[in-house]
């Protein structure tokens, strides 16, 4: 097993040998530098080992900026704070800038082994990374939660999956109901109120077990809460729940803010839920436009039609002249199965193995879940390929 690489930079000297010290006496770290600089002098790192640890005032005087410019080059390298500094504003903007560990100083030996211990499997996870699904209404009731959550209970139960559902309709969120009779005793706007503390088990335990590898995190309780999430919270969230699951899908709502456009800009894919009435292609076409105006690629954009119905006066065909983008998938109308799923809290795959609906989302998951190497075809895999 190959050896950790570790920089230690810091302006103050005396740190500097410490932690030095400190890391030699480690047998999972290889190579150890020292460099004594200021903040200035940080960003022009040429060689970013594994982990970068950094100490000695920079944090708080100029460092974290540096810190962040330096990953944006560097985006496999782990970085360290070492810092006096532990309120949650300064651990949230460490959080921001790509830091995995702010520790304490002085730092003891237990508490830099431990850290550099988590390192190696975070670096794994972030390795095969999950893919981030978004899930928007066109116009309010086109059945986007219900495709949402229950795409995610196929593909935890039938492939397997290990899958983290978002809701981040702040102020009438509800999309744990569709798949459970239970209440969530967390949710969304705990989270972030208690940033500081976000790493992979913190964010377990605020969600809800809906069946084996699929946890809800549900959205605030109190609508009034909705005010306690912003986009740099739900940008921290993501980066956890990508390195720890296999689908991260999101239940995006029907606002466009800095919030819900947070979970936009990381998506490997947005899926726009419309039906074929000119209520809702209308609402679509205008929210494709939104999406090209803020430089998302159409690539990327995928149209989900829900209640297909075979006789409709409106084909598909019309639906993608007129919105100017592709259909992924049609769900056809199924309304009976779906209400009962819908009214008892259960997934539809497992209360209507044989409908038409579960049929279909089987095929979306099965399209998902393949690799791009066994399916070899089909837009969706030359764009997972290229991530």
């Amino acid at each position: 097993m190959s050896k950790t690489r570790i920089t230690v930079v810091s302006s103050d000297t005396q740190h500097l040998s410490e932690i030095t010290r400190i890391l030699e006496g480690d047998r999972s770290v290889g190579e150890v530098a020292a460099i004594q600089c200021g903040a200035a002098e940080l960003e022009a790192i040429a060689d970013v080992p594994d982990v970068l640890i950094v100490n000695g005032g920079l944090p708080e005087n100029g460092g974290l900026e540096s810190l962040a410019r330096l990953r944006q080059r560097n985006p496999d390298a782990a970085f360290i704070v070492v810092s006096d500094n532990q309120t949650p504003e300064f651990l949230l903007r460490a959080m921001r800038a790509g830091v995995r560990e702010v520790l304490p100083t002085p730092t003891a030996g237990a508490l830099l082994h431990d850290a550099i211990g988590r390192i190696a499997p975070k670096r794994k996870a972030e390795s095969s990374a999950g893919k981030i699904l978004a899930f928007t209404s066109c116009k309010g009731g086109s059945g986007a939660t219900f495709i949402a959550t229950n795409l995610a209970w196929v593909l935890a139960a039938s492939h397997g999956k290990r899958v983290a559902f978002i809701d981040l309709n702040l102020q009438f969120g509800d999309a744990s109901m569709y798949v459970t009779d239970q209440r969530p005793a967390s949710d969304l706007a705990v989270v972030c109120q208690q940033i500081h503390r976000l790493d992979a088990a913190f964010l377990e335990s605020a969600m809800m077990e809906i069946a084996p590898g699929f946890n809800l995190l549900a959205a605030p309780e109190d609508p009034a809460h909705s005010t306690d999430v912003r986009a740099e919270h739900i940008e921290a969230i993501l980066k956890v729940a990508r390195a720890n699951y296999d689908f991260v899908i999101v239940d995006v709502g029907r606002s466009l803010d800095g919030v819900s456009l947070q979970p936009l800009d990381m998506a490997d894919m947005i899926f726009p839920v419309v039906q074929l009435t000119l209520p809702f292609i209308r609402e679509a076409k205008r929210l494709v436009q939104v999406l090209l105006s803020l430089g998302y690629p159409m690539s990327k954009v995928g149209l989900i039609v829900n209640r297909l119905q075979k006789t409709g006066e409106i084909s598909i065909e019309d639906l993608e002249r007129t919105v100017n983008a592709k259909v992924y998938k049609a769900i056809p109308n199924a309304y009976e199965a779906v209400a009962a799923s819908v009214n008892q809290g259960e997934p539809i795959a497992r209360l209507a193995k044989n409908s038409p609906v579960t049929k279909s989302l089987r095929e979306i998951a099965d399209s998902l879940a393949a690799t791009p190497e066994k399916s070899g075809k089909g837009w969706l895999s030359r764009l997972f390929a290229t991530h």
